[in-house]
């Protein structure tokens, strides 16, 4: 049974915030609800949940131009909640929402499409230090790094030091796969893929699977 996670889940429509209450699991609690900026603020500083579920674009005041509320809650709240991570959640699947908050720092983006089970995966992921969004939207992340239109992977003296199946393994991580999901897909078992993720990690000099995503979304390998 997966550890419970402490949620606040951040929407303007309270009809939204409710109906997603009731269809996250049981080992999700949600401990608060906000619905702009600045009570987003207050709740999250308050509360320091393990995850944040963020709508992207928000209302409130003092929100700089060219940013979205969403942003502008994690740039204020962050450095209070060190612990906290942040999935944005949101109708948009637009290139510049997701490139957006991935630059303030959310851990992950999923559209208000998702099922409840799919969003209560996702809160897990991230929980444990994973980044979660679809493949298509993980293409976003290109422009974020400055990848150019037409770039090529040049990844291939990178690659060579990663085994076959730790090349597939780090496909899917970087994709946002949780663990169990990759020893399903591979047909091995769980403490295998954390054996070839640290393998990966450690090859490639990253640090966790945020920066794997970066590194792999930048060669086009996804």
């Amino acid at each position: 049974m997966p550890e419970r996670v402490r949620v606040v889940v951040v929407d303007d429509h309270p009809v939204f915030r409710s109906g997603l209450r009731a269809e996250l699991d049981d080992t999700i609690e949600v401990v608060g609800e906000a619905h702009d900026v600045e009570s987003a603020v207050t709740v999250v500083c308050g509360e320091a949940p393990g995850v944040v579920l963020l709508d992207v674009h928000l209302p409130g005041e003092g929100v700089p131009a060219g940013s979205t509320g969403g942003a502008e809650v994690m740039r204020r709240a962050a450095a209070s909640v060190p612990g906290t991570r942040f999935l944005a959640l949101s109708v948009s699947d637009k290139a510049d929402d997701v490139v957006g908050v991935i630059r303030a720092g959310a851990r992950g983006y999923i559209t208000k499409g998702s099922s409840g089970q799919d969003v209560s995966r996702a809160i897990h992921a991230v929980a444990g230090g994973d980044a979660v969004f679809s493949p298509r939207l993980a293409g976003f992340v290109l422009d974020a790094f400055g990848a150019a239109l037409g770039e090529t992977a040049e990844a291939s003296d990178e690659l060579d030091r990663l085994s076959a199946r730790e090349q597939e393994v780090m496909r899917l991580i970087a994709r946002g796969y949780a663990y169990k999901e990759v020893a399903a897909e591979l047909f091995i078992s769980t403490k295998t893929v954390e054996t070839h993720v640290s393998a990966v990690l450690r090859k490639l000099q990253l640090s966790n699977r945020h920066e794997l995503t970066v590194w792999a979304s930048k060669r086009r390998l996804l």
